[in-house]
């Protein structure tokens, strides 16, 4: 596929080149949660305000998982119940916090008038393969089970997450088909679904900017435990025989990303099973440019498509 890249994503790769910064694959797991984190000062937009942002522990498989509860000024709420978001940060499974993702939840709250609850699971490599997805589906089922403690309406609870956060929504959401819980949505932003990295763009040059193959498998190799890891559906969800009985899915991607095909094939997997898709691509953006709404426009009108559908779910 051939890429073109937008002005201002461009500039952004320019910047980074320019500035020196070492590849993911030659750092730490520590020194790469710091630089990404630092990143984030650099790209992140002014956040909308709030009504509160409330610190909670949640139930996991190895003791308690950290989370925020993000509240609105505007809630779509019935018989004092609203609806709620439930986030799953990117990076790949071994970068990336609460703290990273703190403005995406912020934004996603405000404009879709949810509430959001972003997850801070395990991570790898101190955490293999599965407890990031262990957490994820014990979060997730622990918010459905407590929701109107939380104040929300459980007929009204959506999954979503970016990148590996995308991975983990596509397993809870599959757990949960096998669990009898239902949830109204998933939003899946640029998801990484297949450990086999066969599609075509996870070898075109032109979707190496930002996420490179190496990033992937320093990823990859960090999250993993054994090879045929790779195999079990809670690493690969793309791996299972069927994708029907699914919730209703927003499926975002971007052109100049190794993940592209993937994601663009798990939307057209779920189409053919029944599944109401929505779904959007940026061919000019490249791989987590939804976190950099400061530098990139792009950014804030995926935002504004993700909560636009979140409000629209209700009428779905």
């Amino acid at each position: 596929m051939s890429v073109t890249l937008d002005a201002d994503a461009a500039a952004i790769v320019r910047a980074l080149q320019e500035a020196g910064r070492p590849a993911l694959e030659t750092l730490t797991p520590e020194e790469g949660r710091q630089q990404y984190l630092a990143s984030r000062e650099v790209v992140n937009p002014e956040p909308p305000p709030l009504h509160s942002v409330t610190a909670i522990d949640i139930p996991g498989p190895a003791g308690p998982i950290p989370a925020r509860l993000y509240r609105p000024l505007t809630l779509r709420q019935r018989e004092g119940l609203a609806p709620a978001l439930v986030y799953f940060h990117g990076g790949g499974w071994v970068i990336g916090d609460l703290d990273t993702h703190d403005v995406v939840c912020r934004t996603l709250a405000a404009g879709g008038e949810t509430l959001v609850v972003s997850v801070d699971y395990r991570l790898a490599p101190e955490h293999k393969f599965p407890a990031a997805a262990d957490d994820a589906i014990a979060a997730a089922t622990w918010i459905a089970g407590s929701a109107r403690d939380l104040g929300i309406d459980p007929s009204r609870l959506v999954v979503g997450g970016d990148s590996a956060g995308g991975n983990l929504t596509a397993v809870t959401c599959l757990h949960a088909r096998e669990a009898g819980l239902t949830f109204a949505g998933q939003v899946l932003i640029y998801p990484a679904t297949d450990f086999a990295m066969s599609h075509p763009s996870h070898h075109d040059p032109d979707t190496y900017v930002i996420l490179t193959g190496p990033n992937i498998r320093w990823f990859r190799d960090h999250y993993l435990d054994r090879p045929e890891d790779a195999d079990h559906w809670k690493a690969s969800p793309a791996r299972v025989a069927s994708l029907a009985a699914l919730p209703p899915a927003f499926v975002l991607t971007a052109g100049a990303d190794p993940l592209h095909d993937e994601g663009h094939d798990f939307a057209e997997r779920l189409k053919a099973a029944g599944v109401a898709v929505e779904y959007h691509t940026y061919p000019g953006q490249f791989h987590g440019f939804v976190t950099m709404g400061k530098v990139l426009p792009a950014a804030n009108d995926a935002l504004e498509k993700i909560s636009d559908w979140l409000k629209r779910l209700d009428q779905l």
